[in-house]
């Protein structure tokens, strides 16, 4: 075979693979973006047990055409809170039986019919006015693109037949050591098993390899895939890295027990005999075999597999970083509904923040406690990167495809966190007032302190109240309930200043302490304006 029938060969390949790969990539995206918003009820279907959550990961995993996008979804909902180890295991179970679907799908070998699926795909795409048709479409064309690349692949490979030691070279893939090592390290490479899957059945489809050949690549393809989630849990929670490390283990543990089975029984020659003259099929039900044979083998032990992660990845999670996301994940930021929850959560963790500083700035006030200063100003900086960060990610969300009721929802967050932001502000005012009644020892009546104290409590019911709307989006006690509350605020107010100025005029006060009193009470009361427009954000989406 002369230099450029080897070059020729090796173009029509890439060509091949490159339309292989970017017709699945376009195929699982877009089904990807069609599946976002069922996200949210799959995710409260994960608490219920582990079986539903090896269901839903197989069958989310068939939808999306890659255990790797699923597997890398998983790390990013545990790295955002909205998914825990434990459920993380019937998912990534799952995901290893849904990646089967798409070497099943190879082993029907359309490509005589892919150039009509491309055609109906791309005329959906430039002529659909509704964008859920044209996601739709551009689905059907990379679905087309797939099986055109494979047909590329497979006449690339043709010429081959006749290329002398190449049986020699596929014969070392019957050992164990060697065939896991090659499946291992190429799939790693290219990210996908699905991929490198499709590349050995359109060798097979030429001749070039054989089931016996190809077991022991499979088993190493379903190690190499794990790469992808092992690079997304860097950078990640203490249970995201464990994610990671559970699905290598599992299929680690998988190619162990397969490569023992396959040494003293003919399970290949089995398959062989159910698809005799469907070398692309004998792989592809080679595939499903192991990966539903491991799932049914180690669901039972579940539990040891999260207990060895935690050995192998030590020690808690750390206390929260000072100025550090928690909840949002970029891993998930691009699918439709997630973003909404993420963001939710950060909101969330602001509100405990500002509601600690406001009841510690208080405390600081009224006990002359001057140990609480310091961490009033510490936790402000912090609410002011997030409020910063969580905005800069409402404006990436409100972009992206969400629903126009996730855009309504969004666009109330936005005065949320401003809200959110002027409580720390107004607590940052009172504990630089706490300051000045501790350093200048002034004095203020034990009649004002209880006052103080009296309508802060109001306060702070009103924005614990408020932050338990916005948190269960409880329309209806934002409605009965927040009124009521903020005018007796009001009232109390007026009232407190008129007794403090009676008290002013007795010269029971100082002048100056009297300012203060007031300045504290204007504070307060903008604290619960802003905590009601927290409440009535959620009746924005109404």
């Amino acid at each position: 075979m002369s230099t450029s029938d080897i070059v020729k060969i090796a173009l029509e390949f890439a060509g091949g693979l490159g339309l292989f790969l970017y017709g699945m990539k376009l195929m699982s995206e877009n089904l990807e973006k069609a599946a976002g918003n069922k996200l949210k009820s799959l995710l409260s279907i994960l608490t219920k047990n582990r079986f539903m959550a090896v269901i839903i990961g197989a069958l989310f995993t068939m939808l999306i055409q890659s255990s790797s996008a699923t597997t890398v979804m998983v790390v990013g909902f545990i790295n955002a809170g909205l998914m825990s180890l434990t459920q993380s295991v019937g998912v990534i179970m799952g995901a290893n039986i849904g990646t089967t679907i798409t070497a099943q799908l190879v082993a029907f070998n359309l490509s005589k019919i892919a150039p009509a699926f491309l055609f109906i795909g791309v005329l959906l795409v430039f002529f659909a006015n509704k964008k859920k048709i044209t996601v739709v479409g551009a689905s059907i064309a990379g679905f087309g693109m797939l099986f055109i690349g494979m047909s590329f692949m497979s006449s690339a490979m043709k010429p081959l037949q006749s290329l002398e030691g190449l049986q020699e070279t596929v014969l070392k893939f019957e050992n164990p050591v060697y065939g896991i090592l090659a499946g291992a390290v190429f799939t790693a490479v290219i990210q996908s098993s699905s991929a490198s899957v499709g590349i050995m059945q359109a060798m097979a489809s030429q001749g070039l390899i054989g089931l016996h050949g190809s077991v022991y690549i499979v088993l190493g393809q379903n190690i190499g895939t794990c790469i992808t989630a092992i690079l997304a849990c860097i950078r990640t929670t203490k249970n995201a890295k464990r994610a990671a490390l559970i699905h290598l283990m599992f299929n680690v543990v998988g190619a162990i027990v397969f490569s023992v089975l396959l040494s003293f029984i003919p399970i290949a020659d089995w398959i062989i005999k159910l698809s005799p003259n469907n070398a692309m099929r004998q792989i592809a039900n080679f595939h499903v075999l192991f990966n539903i044979s491991m799932t049914l083998l180690l669901f039972p032990f579940g539990n040891l597999l999260v207990a060895a992660s935690r050995k192998m990845v030590k020690g808690e999670e750390t206390e929260e970083e000072p100025q550090k996301l928690l909840f949002i994940d970029e891993r998930l930021f691009n699918m439709p509904g997630i973003a909404q929850m993420q963001i939710q959560k950060e909101i969330m963790r602001m509100a405990r923040l500002t509601r600690e500083n406001i009841t510690d700035a208080v405390a600081a006030f009224t006990t002359g406690d001057d140990s609480l200063i310091s961490g009033v100003y510490k936790k402000e900086q912090v609410i002011d990167y997030l409020n910063h960060e969580i905005t800069r990610y409402l404006v990436k969300a409100n972009q992206s495809d969400i629903t126009e009721e996730d855009k309504i929802v969004i666009g109330s967050f936005f005065h949320v966190v401003t809200d959110l932001e002027r409580i720390g502000d107004h607590a940052e005012n009172i504990v630089e007032f706490a300051e000045t009644r501790i350093d200048g020892s002034m004095v203020f009546s034990a009649e004002a302190i209880e006052e103080l104290q009296m309508i802060s409590q109001r306060v702070f019911e009103l924005l614990d109240i408020s932050c338990a709307i916005l948190e269960r989006r409880d329309r209806k006690t934002a409605k009965a309930t927040v009124a009521p509350l903020e005018q007796r605020i009001d009232d109390m107010e007026k009232n407190l200043k008129q007794k403090h100025i009676d008290r002013l005029n007795s010269n029971l006060c100082a002048p100056r302490a009297g300012t203060i009193f007031i300045e504290i009470l204007s504070n307060l009361e903008r604290v619960a304006d802003h905590a009601t427009n927290i409440a009535y954000s959620v009746l924005q989406d109404a």
